[in-house]
């Protein structure tokens, strides 16, 4: 059949490299790149590090407000289905572009399916939550990385097309962890000893868009007197700019450009711990085996809690000195996020299905 895949963000170019692999086996497979959050330039990295083809559509949305940026991706993805007629709509995760594709083909009424399906902070102040609970109701198709995503959907009240098929994360670290020990140069680079250091990013607005809560991170990581490598989104440093911080970062903070996958694997997984308010780099932290210390009151990946590698802090500065200083990892891991293969699972659900 013919499935046309929407992503926009970088979390979203990882987790569909290995599922576009598989399903291309089988099945004529179109890529809309939104343009949410990296301009064409700004992600050729990703799809070359990730082996993803080249998309079929750029749509160049760039940045602006949820609602408009939400509004002008549903008008462009519009277009694009009414062109293309396909079978099935895919989309990941809890982005604008999430939302926005599958508002697109539900009201052509052409099926959608949502990879990591049923996540849930319950806080519903975060526009991610409220893109993750209208997209799943208006899937036909709910791949849920763990059981708490199929417990949350019944509790909801959707039952029908849900499937727990593991994460894709998995596969996709699998994949690129070993060419990223091979092909990265980033520890090199910054003169880093493994196990010696931190890796931190903060891009949310609810950290960014608040100079209290900028200065009270900054100075826990400068108190810790660890080195820190901070790979800063474009917009993040902007925000440090306007607030006149950028200029006087304590000295042990190492700032760097926003990095590939294969760079950010080989970062994240010789860590001394993570600090970061990302939801994908959560659960990067939990499966390569690095303490996270999050940059939240909340989480949707309420398991890596649970499991004890992971701890909610928020922006308070002794909270984040503390872990800093206290976290170790879990002697125990459960493993919530299955085994590799989510890919091909969620492929073989695909094949034995016949979309009306």
């Amino acid at each position: 059949m013919k499935i046309v895949t929407i992503v926009g963000a970088r979390p979203q170019f990882i987790k569909c490299a290995p599922l576009s692999r598989e399903l291309r086996k089988k099945h004529t497979e179109l890529l809309v790149h939104t343009g949410q959050h990296y301009d064409l330039e700004m992600s050729d990295i990703f799809f070359e590090e990730l082996h993803i083809p080249k998309p079929d559509y750029y749509l160049g949305v760039g940045s602006g407000s949820h609602g408009k940026q939400t509004g002008k991706i549903l008008a462009k993805v519009e277009e694009v289905l009414i062109k293309e007629k396909p079978e099935l709509v895919l989309v990941y995760g809890d982005t604008n572009s999430t939302l926005a594709g599958a508002l697109a083909a539900a009201k052509l009424h052409i099926p959608v399916a949502h990879v990591e399906a049923g996540l849930r902070s319950f806080d519903r102040t975060m526009p991610e939550e409220i893109n993750r609970v209208l997209t799943d109701h208006i899937s036909d198709l709910l791949f849920c990385p763990t059981q708490t995503g199929i417990d949350n959907l019944a509790q909801e009240g959707i039952k029908s097309g849900v499937h727990l098929t593991g994460d894709v994360m998995v596969d996709a670290l699998e994949y690129n962890r070993e060419i990223a020990e091979e092909k990265s140069r980033i520890l090199e680079r910054f003169a880093l000893v493994p196990g010696s250091y931190l890796v931190v990013t903060v891009h949310r607005p609810s950290n960014t868009d608040n100079r209290e809560h900028m200065e009270a991170i900054l100075s826990a990581l400068g108190r810790s007197g660890k080195r820190v490598v901070f790979p800063i989104h474009p917009r993040t440093r902007k925000c440090l700019s306007d607030y006149g911080l950028l200029d006087t970062l304590p000295a042990n903070i190492i700032l760097s450009e926003s990095l590939g996958y294969l760079d950010m694997i080989r970062l994240m997984a010789h860590a001394e711990k993570i600090l970061t308010d990302s939801g994908g780099m959560q659960k990067e932290a939990y499966l390569l085996n690095v303490p996270c210390i999050t940059l939240r009151e909340n989480t949707e990946w309420v398991e890596t809690v649970k499991d004890g590698w992971n701890v909610l802090v928020g922006a308070d500065y002794f909270m984040i000195l503390s872990e800093i200083v206290n976290i170790k990892s879990s002697k125990r891991k459960i493993g919530v996020f299955g085994t590799i293969g989510a890919s091909r699972r969620i492929a073989d659900i695909l094949n034995s299905i016949k979309i009306c």
